[in-house]
């Protein structure tokens, strides 16, 4: 199977009627992911200690856009330079617990999600998790 492509193309109906998003898998990953899953979880991956969440120009410029920014005033507000690097910044919602400047609290998910990074859209699929399942379990109840 390609990178990021998904084991079944076609949606099924899951036990309220509601169309469902088929189990993705990954070449060289000993897990799946059901993305129906995320609905429940309450965003467990856009929250926890604080880090980084890179994005490279394209995806600035793609984001800004969806938003009606302009690049400078988007860089401004939501992105923090690390070394050469950029991050989006984070909010503390409170000890030890961060989230994306993106995640929409009420909603318990991400309020950009057409235009997400790819670091979010990759996500259980990181290169860190490839040797930890354990890891990636604790964080994603998604995990099959």
């Amino acid at each position: 199977m390609k990178e990021n492509e998904v084991e079944n193309e076609s949606f099924s109906e899951n036990n309220e009627g509601e169309e469902s998003l088929p189990i993705m898998r990954e070449a060289g990953y000993g897990y799946a992911f059901d993305p129906n899953a995320c609905a429940a979880c309450e965003g467990a991956c856009c929250r926890g200690e604080s880090g980084y969440i890179w994005m490279k120009y394209p995806e600035i410029e793609a984001m800004a856009e969806y938003l009606g920014l302009g690049l400078e005033d988007f860089a401004k507000i939501y992105l923090r330079k690390v070394g050469h690097r950029y991050s989006l910044v984070e909010k503390q919602l409170g000890e030890g617990d961060y989230a994306c400047i993106f995640f929409d609290e009420t909603k318990k998910r991400c309020s950009v999600y057409p235009v997400r990074p790819r670091q979010c859209r990759t996500f259980p699929f990181w290169e860190s998790f490839k040797n930890d399942e354990e890891e990636v379990r604790r964080e994603c109840p998604g995990i099959l």
